[in-house]
């Protein structure tokens, strides 16, 4: 997305970064856009940051933290609409593996992972967003479930 097509959705009001691999570009957005930027805690040293908490409340969002994935990983929940969950780096959709758990090479450990990502079975949601590969946009709740069971 170019810079552009961002401004064009409307005024960008936080930074919320997912693991501690994702810190990226977030100093300088949130220069350009006067924006706070909420991190894990792996990044404190890093970046002047909010720190991200289990159960933390960011606008409409809830932080959940996933325990075992990459450092610092976290799910952003959204109830409105059916529910969304944006996720950082503990499942990805793309080719050649479609919908899947990230790959236990990148865990801290993959056991932990599913049983924190279990607990998202507790929420409401028919959408799933993803920091790698295409959207999951219907009964994304089911796909989920599906997946953690096999």
């Amino acid at each position: 997305m170019h810079r552009t097509d961002l401004e064009s959705l409307g005024r960008v009001a936080r930074i919320v970064i997912t693991n501690a691999n994702h810190a990226r570009n977030a100093a300088t957005f949130a220069h350009s856009y006067s924006a706070p930027i909420f991190a894990p805690p792996e990044l404190r040293g890093e970046l002047r940051s909010h720190n991200l908490h289990d159960g933390l409340a960011i606008g409409p969002l809830r932080v959940i933290r996933i325990e075992g994935a990459a450092d610092g990983e976290f799910a952003l929940y959204h109830a409105d609409d059916g529910g969304t969950l944006i996720m950082g780096d503990a499942l990805i959709n793309f080719d050649p593996h479609g919908f899947t758990l990230l790959p236990r090479k990148y865990c801290t450990n993959q056991k932990q992972m599913v049983r924190s990502l279990r607990k998202l079975l507790d929420l409401d949601f028919s959408r799933i967003f993803f920091a790698h590969g295409n959207p999951i946009m219907i009964r994304a709740r089911e796909q989920l479930e599906a997946l953690l069971d096999s």
